[in-house]
């Protein structure tokens, strides 16, 4: 969740399904939901949370559409357009993934966000595996923040979220995507270390736990 302006915006709300999460979506209260891609580890609860806040939904269109057929307010993008909300702008970018709806329907391209907030810029990017034109995101974004995934399986693992990091040059990074399940416990103490010898600032974020910036 990102707080700013009064406002709250949550992205990929896995909190019902997630068997690490000590927060449920009934206690969430948000004002926007960004939704990266349809898998339901993202997707979430997405649904839930919308209808209970009256908050908008940003995503692609196709997942825009979807949310909007189920009775939710939804605003439709895709890669390379921004947008200007009441928080700030978001503009979505590529990521190397897939996006399908646990019902076999497509949710289009999956994506990251670039989402711009009181002059500070936080790069999400989704769940992806690595690729060179991170560094063409970070030269016509400097970035301050960005989130990426360590791990490994379905998305980068350590050593490419490195690499990852190479690339995008942020002043701190938030590593996310890891130890929800076997097949993805890695250790981001391991990928802070790493990070930290490039002199770059990382943290590792617990549930509950915040950072101002």
């Amino acid at each position: 969740m990102i707080e700013t302006r009064g406002q709250r915006i949550l992205i990929d709300p896995f909190l019902d399904g997630n068997p690490t999460s000590p927060v449920k979506s009934k206690e969430v209260k948000a004002n926007f939901i960004i939704v990266t891609h349809a898998h339901c580890d993202h997707f979430g609860d997405t649904l839930t949370i919308a209808k209970n806040n009256h908050a908008l939904v940003i995503s692609d269109d196709e997942i825009a559409s979807y949310c909007s057929g189920r009775g939710v307010q939804a605003h439709g993008m895709h890669i390379g357009g921004s947008y200007q909300f009441p928080f700030g702008s978001v503009k979505l970018t590529p990521a190397f993934h897939g996006s399908t709806f646990p019902d076999g329907s497509s949710g289009g391209m999956p994506t990251g966000a670039l989402i711009i907030v009181e002059g500070k810029t936080i790069y999400h990017s989704g769940d992806t595996g690595l690729f060179s034109d991170m560094k063409l995101i970070a030269e016509m974004n400097p970035i301050d923040i960005a989130l990426l995934p360590i791990g490994d399986n379905f998305t980068m693992g350590i050593i490419d979220a490195v690499k990852a990091v190479e690339f995008l040059k942020p002043k701190k990074v938030i590593p996310m995507h890891y130890m929800t399940f076997d097949v993805i416990n890695t250790d981001p103490a391991d990928f802070k270390k790493r990070v930290q010898k490039m002199g770059v600032d990382v943290q590792i974020l617990n549930y509950g736990e915040s950072l101002e910036f």
